[in-house]
């Protein structure tokens, strides 16, 4: 309902959706950039409403108790126990998200690389690492509040971290985010 709710939002707002998603790619990181504002849960929401995608985003298990839960399972929602990590079940947060694409059908991960909705220069590359461990593309999201346009832009089999980071900084360079003051590209690639 949540989903349907941000289609109709983003109809009304005069917003136009877009995908360059090839039709037989059904696993893959979805990168939503750049996020700057609470405001991107309406585009994000209608890019996976129209999609028809399995889309998802991880957070702490604990926020899936009730009844918080109650909103956040049915808009996508993945516990992590992080508590993998300090027993030594996995090695790193990386490995326990790309473990999620073996015990997900058709998973559309959706990251945001930033990682704050604040300015910042470096983005976190944790998105193109689990993309690389669990062997399926980066599928490049954006909302663009100039062009009042958002979707997937572009598929990127993560091969060279290096070169696949100057990528993804040259495809963000032209989108203007809601807050422009608080989106950065990362300088280190860009």
């Amino acid at each position: 309902m949540i989903k349907f709710v941000c289609s109709q939002m983003f109809n009304l707002m005069g917003w136009r959706y877009s995908q360059d998603l090839p039709k037989d790619t059904r696993s893959f990181v979805i990168v939503g950039a750049p996020h700057t504002s609470n405001w991107d849960f309406v585009p994000a929401m209608t890019l996976v409403y129209r999609s028809g995608l399995n889309a998802r985003f991880v957070i702490k298990k604990e926020w899936l108790r009730f009844p918080i839960g109650l909103v956040l399972k049915p808009i996508g929602a993945i516990g992590i126990d992080r508590d993998k990590i300090k027993v030594g079940a996995v090695s790193s947060s990386t490995d326990l998200m790309a473990q999620l694409f073996l015990h997900h059908e058709d998973l559309s991960l959706m990251i945001a690389p930033e990682g704050t909705r604040s300015a910042t220069n470096e983005w976190k590359s944790g998105f193109w690492h689990i993309a690389h461990k669990a062997n399926v593309p980066l599928a490049l999201a954006f909302a663009d509040y100039k062009t009042k346009r958002a979707g997937i832009g572009l598929v990127l089999h993560p091969t060279d971290f290096e070169k696949d980071m100057r990528t993804i900084m040259d495809f963000y360079r032209n989108i203007h985010p809601c807050h422009p003051e608080k989106f950065s590209l990362d300088h280190r690639y860009s």
